[in-house]
């Protein structure tokens, strides 16, 4: 007997470009401009800086460029390929439905002892 092989699915597709912890938040903080390495660090402050470069480094699928500037010293910045743009909408409508339906980080309880 021979395996018949999954029909293709274009969400499957998706997730795989987009999936992951990180990678949905790397790409919606590049989605406007591009970034300096730190810069979005600071904008994740829980992903570790190890994290962070495996993340960019595994970038095989064309939404990301990598340009390093040969300056003193030299620095390296990240931005959307022409095909990276065309994730935008859908970073749009993941922050829209975020905002609608997600659960906004809660704070500490205050104490009120006294």
């Amino acid at each position: 007997m021979s395996k018949q092989a999954a029909p293709w699915c274009p969400v499957a597709a998706t997730v795989d470009v987009i999936g992951g912890k990180w990678k949905p938040t790397i790409l919606f903080h590049l989605k406007d401009q591009p970034r300096r390495f730190n810069a979005l660090r600071r904008l994740m402050p829980d992903i570790t800086q190890r994290m962070l470069t495996l993340q960019l480094r595994a970038e095989d699928d064309g939404v990301i460029l990598r340009t390093v500037h040969e300056t003193v010293p030299p620095w390296v910045e990240y931005q959307f390929t022409e095909r990276g743009l065309t994730l935008g909408p859908l970073l749009d409508a993941m922050e829209d439905w975020g905002h609608a339906y997600g659960r906004a980080p809660t704070t500490a309880p205050t104490s009120t002892a006294g």
